[in-house]
């Protein structure tokens, strides 16, 4: 990833836009064909260090790379940016980079999928409670827990691809987008040689719009993998210690005592997420911009774009191995699971009640204060019921504290993540 937004990688797509531009006029015949031959064979990628040289005259970083590479060329030399304006090579150039940085997000989502996948299925069956509030709920499993979190990348998935697809657009139309220097036959051929689509209408800028929505999938990566880390985070309280991160052989918790074993890499993943939403508030204010273009958004964009990509592809590498590693107690689940004593049959009871005739506000009366006293005495709910011959006459309680059917459902979900995951590797075949 840093090496699609390296300064290098810049200028080599730059003299990628100008090539194809030129190949455009030759076909056109407004520019000789053994000219442009020529110029492709002879034009180098200038280094960083010899364009910063001349912008520090020039004092504009485009007109200085035309400058370094027209000075190899010779008198040929004059044809280089012929028509264009800056922003023809930069946003056009800009949409080669993101296809590029876009495909490695791809990826990255991809492997985190799989691996979210495969965790659901090993802990498929795996109790746990589920906690609303953060206050204990009913019982799901560890693996339904999971599966909810690969149909979210999945959905993430989606999003980031429709983004990418919409930048996959370049401009060669000019100082306003008329066309009035250029021809709109060597914006498509152009476009068409770098594997984009030309822009069906543009300002002197590819409209940023298209960029705001990108900025904000990869805002909504980040979110979704925070959710992720932060449920990684509430389970690894000590009070809990339902999941650990993998502790490495050597590594050290807390510089000043030894027993720390932190959710460290969880948290850098939340503390990033902030940072990704942030550049797509950065995104949206670029969207609004002077009449047919100014340049507020240019210097916005030179860093959120990059550290937004280079953030989310470091997220998804870190929770890919994050959950790879993951060290699940199950032990301590079903501690937990118990340790309200039974009070997450609450609503089965009632249910029960209301089936066996009783009114719904009796039915949630009877057994909210058996709840609450198991709640704050510490006793167990179902003998409380049990002891109670006017809610035990009336059920099969058996049946009513049957653990199993909280998750009897479950095959349902997970049917339907096996056909997600079995659709997408026929697509990756």
């Amino acid at each position: 990833m840093a090496r699609v937004w390296s300064e290098e990688a810049k200028l080599g797509r730059w003299l990628r836009v100008e090539l194809a531009a030129l190949e455009g006029w030759a076909e056109l015949g407004r520019v000789p064909a053994e000219t442009v031959a020529s110029i492709s064979r002879d034009a180098r990628v200038p280094t960083p260090e010899r364009v910063a040289e001349l912008e520090r005259t020039t004092e504009h970083d485009v007109a200085a790379f035309v400058d370094a590479v027209a000075e190899a060329l010779g008198p040929e030399g004059r044809w280089l940016h012929y028509g264009l304006t800056s922003s023809d090579v930069v946003d056009t150039a800009l949409a080669l980079a993101v296809r590029d940085a876009g495909g490695l997000v791809l990826e990255g989502l991809d492997a985190a999928f799989r691996a979210v996948v495969a965790r659901a299925e090993e802990h498929a069956r795996t109790p746990t409670i589920g906690r609303t509030h953060g206050v204990h709920a009913e019982p799901t499993t560890f693996g339904l827990k999971l599966a909810g979190w690969a149909f979210e990348l999945a959905r993430d998935r989606s999003r980031v691809e429709r983004a990418l697809d919409s930048m996959r657009t370049g401009k060669l139309s000019g100082v306003v987008g008329t066309y009035a220097t250029t021809d709109p036959e060597v914006e498509r051929i152009a476009c068409e040689r770098l594997g984009l689509e030309a822009a069906p209408s543009s300002t002197q800028v590819v409209q940023r719009d298209r960029h705001a929505e990108l900025l904000t999938a990869l805002a909504l990566v980040a979110s979704s993998l925070e959710r992720f880390a932060l449920e990684i985070r509430h389970l690894a309280r000590t009070e809990v210690r339902e999941v650990e991160e993998p502790f490495g052989r050597g590594q050290k918790g807390s510089s000043a005592m030894p027993h720390k074993r932190n959710p460290i890499v969880a948290e850098r993943i939340c503390g990033l997420a902030r940072v990704v939403r942030g550049y797509a508030l950065v995104g949206l204010e670029n969207v609004a911009l002077w009449h047919e273009r100014d340049i507020s958004h240019s210097s916005a964009e030179r860093i959120v774009l990059p550290d937004a990509f280079l953030a989310v592809d470091y997220m998804l590498d870190r929770f890919t191995t994050l959950v790879q590693g993951l060290v699940v107690r199950q032990e301590r689940m079903r501690a937990n699971l118990e340790a309200t004593g039974g009070l997450f049959f609450s609503q089965r009871l009632l249910l029960a009640l209301v089936e066996s005739g009783l009114s719904r506000d009796d039915a949630y009366r009877s057994v909210q204060r058996h709840a609450m006293r198991a709640w704050d005495e510490g006793l167990d709910f179902r003998e409380l019921v049990r002891n109670d011959s006017g809610l035990s006459g009336r059920l099969d309680l058996d049946e009513v504290f049957d653990g199993d059917s909280f998750v009897r459902h479950a095959d349902v979900v997970f049917g339907r993540l096996r056909a997600l995951a079995s659709e997408r590797e026929e697509v990756r075949a």
